[in-house]
């Protein structure tokens, strides 16, 4: 008996699925039967997408998806899917698609194939530029902030305050390295990490 799966993606945990699940329950996707994933659409190594598509999907069922870019943003692996779906006998509807959600006539699937095969081309080029224009613009922005001097990522801590003192107590041999950690309550990979730091340092003497 023929099954008929929906998928539904965004890229992060902050966005939500709430307009594509229930675009795929108006189509007719039963809940228990929608997979979801909060990943990037420019990988295919998806939890829910995987399993879909290698443990669920079985010849003669139907995949329903919102959009083409659900799929993936990225055009090559698009059409690499889709191929595999329908080696697998597996029906793919995208509801963006149109032409996609028609019963082919007996006779004239070529015609509709003919026509998917050029909207889904031009569709994963628009999916795969919006994913690069995005990857520029985030880029753009990080050369921005390092312009004006902002520090991105994890904010760096300060030296601790009896540091000077114990690193030069070191440093002249009078208290060896293990002393100098117990001293600092630092592990030694911090310790040596403070050390080059300070030692980088264009006022060290």
């Amino acid at each position: 008996m023929k099954k008929v799966y929906g998928y539904a993606r965004v890229s992060t945990k902050e966005q939500h699925l709430d307009r594509q699940i229930r675009a795929l329950l108006q189509y007719g996707v039963e809940e228990r039967d929608i997979i979801t994933d909060q990943a990037s659409g420019a990988s295919l190594d998806r939890p829910g997408y995987q399993s879909l598509k290698y443990t669920l999907l079985r010849p003669g069922d139907e995949l329903v998806i919102p959009d083409l870019d659900r799929l993936s943003r990225n055009k090559e692996h698009i059409i690499q899917e889709l191929r595999y779906f329908k080696e697998q006998l597996i029906q793919v509807r995208i509801l963006n698609l149109p032409t996609t959600l028609i019963e082919l006539p007996s006779g004239q699937e070529w015609v509709f194939e003919m026509i998917n095969n050029i909207l889904t081309e031009v569709l994963s080029s628009i999916a795969e530029q919006e994913r690069l224009t995005i990857r520029q613009r985030q880029a753009e922005g990080i050369a921005a902030a390092r312009e004006k001097g902002k520090h991105l990522g994890r904010k760096e801590t300060g030296f601790p305050p009896n540091w000077e003192e114990v690193y030069h107590q070191w440093k002249d041999g009078a208290i060896s390295a293990v002393a100098a950690m117990q001293e600092l309550g630092m592990k030694k990979s911090s310790f040596y990490n403070y050390v080059h730091r300070y030692e980088d340092t264009s006022d060290f003497k």
